[in-house]
């Protein structure tokens, strides 16, 4: 029962297979296809051969349309991780099962007519949509994308040249601007930075005298970075710093150039800007030669004065992908 409450879930959230050019190319275990049966020369006496196995057999008819092995397959690849391994002859009538029943759903919502509800044709168009896009952007962009290629861009790029900037750092983080300026107060009559951090401070670091260890600019946020940054070894700063954590005393025990990443640090985010500027070509071809008009959320033409950001998003966008920054370290 486990094993089909794991396939059952995995086909309700299934979504269409589209190529995922950031993902890696490991795929599941497909269900194997039956045994080819030997040639017919190679038959005992008064035996007779099977015919060969077709490359994408029929394994199953629903109302008259078929269904192929190679449907069969497809479903397997959108199992749990914890169930692809197991046994094809487990998997199979269980995989069958559910694309015979997926199969039947599809023809019953098409007699109650649900495929001329407009909500579910835009639903349908916007997949079809994105099976094109991304159809384009695997053939153009994915090839592209190899071993060598990466490593041609590290060593023309990365490998060789300085690391970034880093800085070694304590803070001390408190709740208000006025303690935080009391505390500028003792720092600048003599006490001790780490001795504060321990008796002030409201970070988990406090009990390290604030250490926040070396980090690069991209490390923590802007504001932090920036008021950081600024310093040199011995320094703190003479004003607070604010950020959404609280308020900030920073002071500099060290800056030093890091070391250049390897190989295999830097194979994953050089495969990523691969990627994207990939990507960002493709689109800039597929938009040259457009005439394109844009218009403001109220339907009225956009001025050069108008702001790039609408301020408000129509409800029909809710639900399509959003593109987040990762989040940033908590100084």
């Amino acid at each position: 029962m486990r094993l089909f409450r794991l396939i059952a879930t995995a086909f309700l959230a299934a979504a269409p297979a589209l190529p995922a050019l950031a993902q890696g190319t490991g795929g599941a275990q497909a269900v194997a296809p039956a045994p080819v049966a030997p040639p017919a020369g190679d038959a005992g006496p008064g035996v007779t051969a099977a015919p060969p196995t077709r490359p994408d057999p029929v394994v199953a008819t629903v109302n008259g349309q078929q269904i192929h092995m190679s449907d069969v397959s497809e479903a397997a690849q959108a199992l749990p991780e914890e169930v692809r391994g197991m046994p094809p002859q487990m998997l199979y009538p269980l995989l069958l099962d559910q694309v015979v029943d997926r199969q039947a759903l599809v023809l019953k919502a098409r007699q109650e007519g649900l495929d001329k509800d407009p909500a579910v044709q835009k639903q349908v168009q916007r997949a079809a949509d994105m099976a094109l896009q991304n159809a384009l952007l695997a053939r153009d962009v994915g090839p592209s994308i190899t071993e060598a290629a990466i490593h041609a861009r590290y060593d023309t790029g990365v490998a060789g040249k300085p690391g970034e900037e880093e800085v070694e750092a304590r803070h001390i983080l408190l709740p208000t601007e006025q303690q935080a300026n009391e505390v500028i107060a003792q720092l600048k009559s003599g006490a001790d930075f780490q001795t504060l951090a321990k008796k002030y401070s409201t970070d988990p670091a406090a009990q390290q005298g604030g250490d926040l260890g070396f980090f690069k600019k991209g490390d923590m946020l802007p504001e932090f970075s920036a008021a950081a940054f600024a310093l040199q070894p011995g320094q703190f700063t003479d004003k607070p710093v604010h950020t959404r954590y609280g308020w900030h005393v920073i002071q500099v025990v060290t800056r030093r150039q890091a070391p250049a990443p390897s190989y295999q640090e830097a194979h994953d985010s050089l495969r990523q800007e691969m990627i994207q500027d990939g990507v960002r070509k493709v689109i800039a071809e597929a938009r040259s030669g457009l005439t394109i008009v844009k218009f403001n959320p109220d339907g009225s033409p956009q001025r050069a004065t108008d702001s790039a950001v609408p301020p408000a998003v129509p409800d029909d966008t809710a639900g399509t992908p959003a593109i987040t920054a990762p989040p940033q370290a908590k100084p």
